[in-house]
């Protein structure tokens, strides 16, 4: 039975690599949370390498519990962050090692994955908002587009006055009927303005409201929930399985987002969606950059059964992962990418991306 017998990191500010070998040198790739990933990275051979040294790496489950058992003592962002980082390269080593894609591994059968446009701008303006996602609607074929309303925790200011009121009917009346628009605050408004802005959006037919109050208030998202018809999205910033256990308990959420690098990787955003699932449920995790976490996403995505019509795809430039990639694994055709075959995650990391990066290695 192979152990796992090094764990290595390959970062830059805003990007950490994470390969993992077996003692019949299998290798792993998989990442931890985007930005300060540097930081991450420490914190993952500081306090998960040792509890993975010397295990079998088959138990995937029992190891992310392990580590989140190991730093007890340190809750948050930063250990589900590294956590992230062992889980996903043990999924990839899996895959490998039983010539399946993780996608396949997770009961997955689909071949392409529906994809909306997610824009990550406030800086636009309505007009040229509207005019690059219809170029993209054109050339692309999306059909379902996310813009940015509100102001990233900006209680209850807007990027700049009426700017929210303006962008939402500018790129309904651009894109038409047929194409699926969403909206994301970003924390951005206290209930009263929130629900004052969702009855604009049930008006502009939005198909979902995402993140509406600041994430920690979840009182507040349930009852902008309870008063509008409009579904809401929440979850992307949740790290704790108890916070999206009570977040469902309150209806807080018509549609959980966990992402799989915040929460702690593929196995518990497995057992968030399940939540989800239970509770009658649909989960669309986030994914907002170009990086690993969208590679992860479009693997786990197509396989849940009670996953969201559509996957978030940034539109945006994303320079620090230029070159990670042998090729690009999100072509967008016809509104879908192709959910990669190949053993693992089905895509080969540029070795000399790794070159170039700063390398750590337990042992």
């Amino acid at each position: 039975m192979p152990k796992i017998a090094s764990v290595e990191t390959f970062s830059t500010n805003f990007i950490s690599i994470v390969r993992v070998t077996t003692d019949d040198g299998l290798k792993g790739y998989g990442q931890v949370a985007p930005y300060n990933a540097d930081i991450t990275a420490t914190i993952l051979h500081r306090q998960m390498a040792p509890v993975v040294l010397g295990a079998d790496p088959a138990g995937i489950d029992a190891l992310v519990d392990a580590c989140m058992i190991g730093a007890h003592k340190f809750p948050g962002s930063y250990t589900t962050r590294a956590i992230a980082g062992i889980d996903t390269a043990l999924w990839d080593l899996k895959g490998k090692r039983e010539s399946k894609s993780v996608s396949a591994l997770l009961g997955g059968t689909k071949t392409k994955q529906a994809v909306y446009g997610s824009s990550m701008r406030r800086d636009i303006t309505p007009d040229d908002e509207a005019a690059r996602l219809t170029r993209l609607r054109d050339e692309q074929g999306f059909r379902a587009f996310k813009i940015r309303i509100g102001n990233n925790f900006g209680n209850d200011v807007d990027r700049w006055p009426g700017r929210t009121e303006a962008i939402v009917p500018t790129v309904r009346k651009a894109l038409g009927d047929d194409i699926e628009i969403l909206c994301d605050a970003n924390s951005g408004f206290a209930p009263a303005r929130a629900i004052e802005v969702g009855r604009m959006l049930e008006d502009n037919a939005i198909g979902h409201f995402e993140e509406p109050c600041p994430y920690p208030e979840l009182e507040w998202t349930a009852e902008v929930a309870d008063a509008l018809s409009i579904p809401v999205s929440q979850g992307e910033q949740e790290v704790d399985l108890a916070q999206f256990r009570r977040m469902i308990r309150m209806k807080a959420a018509d549609i959980v987002q966990p992402d799989v690098c915040y929460v702690g990787g593929i196995s518990r955003s497995v057992r968030v969606a399940r939540m989800a699932q239970e509770a009658g449920l649909a989960c669309t995790p986030h994914c907002a950059n170009l990086s690993m976490v969208t590679l992860f996403t479009l693997h786990l995505q197509a396989a849940l059964p009670n996953a969201g019509h559509f996957m978030e795809l940034s539109i945006e430039d994303t320079p620090w992962v230029e070159g990670l990639f042998a090729s690009d694994p999100f072509d967008v055709v016809d509104g879908h990418v192709a959910v990669p075959v190949g053993p693992g995650w089905g895509v080969e990391i540029n070795p000399s991306w790794l070159a170039n990066a700063n390398r750590q290695i337990s042992s």
